[in-house]
């Protein structure tokens, strides 16, 4: 649960917050750079796993330990995990010239910005937000539960305060940009740079400024 959720999953959601336009990249002529995508998978999937395993052990060696506020906020972290990945997988189609439709459309969900894809959107951000929060909680209730060594203590605090230096210092640095201009470019012509961007500090740019 502490690689899950310690390290791997805080770490994803950095990565898929700040890493959609990279230092020299040539944006807005250059679009669509995946590694952000493929290191926010491979991350959520992997920390995912681990929590997996988790409840697997747990059961294995009995709850009877476990204080009630850790099994509440443990279950609760499993639920939001298992909600992260059934929402990715449910939402929809990409479309536009990048991806167009086997008709030749180039409307799919994510281009378009249906109905689900926002839904999408502010569910999976909303959730994943929610989910640091209580697995915060869950991590520490249950080292104390389990009188963890001094070291995890510190392992964990250094890291998270390393990850929010990080995050506060790109977000400063207007990395915090909209998955749709990183995939699409600012051209009013698109249709999702016609409505307001998905999530808290979420930026767009202008076709002729990009991140610091």
């Amino acid at each position: 649960m502490l690689l899950g959720w310690g390290i791997l999953c805080p770490l994803g959601v950095l990565v898929a917050r700040f890493g959609k336009i990279w230092p020299g990249q040539d944006w807005p002529r250059e679009l669509d750079r995946r590694t952000w995508w493929h290191a926010h998978l491979a991350l959520q999937y992997a920390g995912s796993a681990c929590v997996l395993a988790g409840v697997y052990l747990t059961y294995r060696s009995g709850l009877e330990s476990a204080g009630v506020p850790h099994k509440v906020l443990g279950w609760a972290v499993v639920l939001f995990t298992v909600v992260q990945v059934l929402g990715g997988l449910l939402r929809g189609s990409k479309g536009g010239p990048t991806a167009p439709l086997p008709d030749g459309s180039l409307l799919g969900d994510h281009y378009a910005m249906t109905r689900r894809r926002r839904m999408f959107e502010y569910t999976h951000k909303t959730v994943g937000a929610v989910a640091v929060i209580v697995a915060t909680m869950a991590l520490a209730t249950g080292l104390w539960t389990a009188n963890a060594p001094r070291w995890m203590w510190g392992a964990l605090t250094i890291w998270w305060g390393l990850l929010a230096s990080v995050g506060i210092m790109l977000q400063k640095r207007g990395y915090a940009i909209d998955t749709y201009q990183a995939i699409w470019g600012p051209d009013p012509a698109h249709p999702g740079n016609q409505m307001p961007p998905i999530g808290v500090g979420i930026q767009r740019q202008a076709p002729d400024k990009k991140p610091d």
